[in-house]
């Protein structure tokens, strides 16, 4: 184990950043399955029923840390990136990639178009109130 805890120290380095460039954590792939869906807000939760990532040695680390990330808290495509420090293509990649796996599973936020009109909201609860 490295002085990391993690067993990566050799694919970082602390002055140059990540050894291994971007486009080889994705195989050199731009695009995965289902990625129309996988915009900056697009929020990605671990699926309850998903093995073991670290168990998994066809994953990448960065996936394993996807899925770590995601399995407290549902993050953003965006949060993900930043936390990463990965660009949002790649991301979108090996969301993708976890997706097609069935360790994640993305979901969207309601578009402010869909959301109930602020004044319905009100006549409803003066509605409730008059009750």
């Amino acid at each position: 184990m490295s002085a990391d805890g993690q067993g990566r120290s050799h694919w970082f380095d602390d002055e140059a950043g990540p050894v291994v460039r971007p486009y080889a954590m994705t195989g050199g792939r731009t695009t995965s399955a289902g990625q129309h869906r996988l915009d900056l807000i697009a929020v990605v939760l671990t699926e309850p029923q998903a093995d073991d990532p670290d168990a998994d040695s066809s994953l990448s680390p960065e996936h394993v840390d996807i899925v770590g990330l995601c399995r407290d808290t549902p993050q953003s495509v965006a949060e993900l990136a930043a936390e990463l420090d990965l660009p949002v293509g790649v991301v979108r990649v090996l969301v993708g990639d976890l997706v097609a796996r069935e360790f994640v599973h993305v979901t969207r936020p309601v578009p402010p178009a869909e959301l109930p009109d602020e004044s319905i909201l009100r006549d409803v609860i003066n509605g409730l109130r008059a009750l």
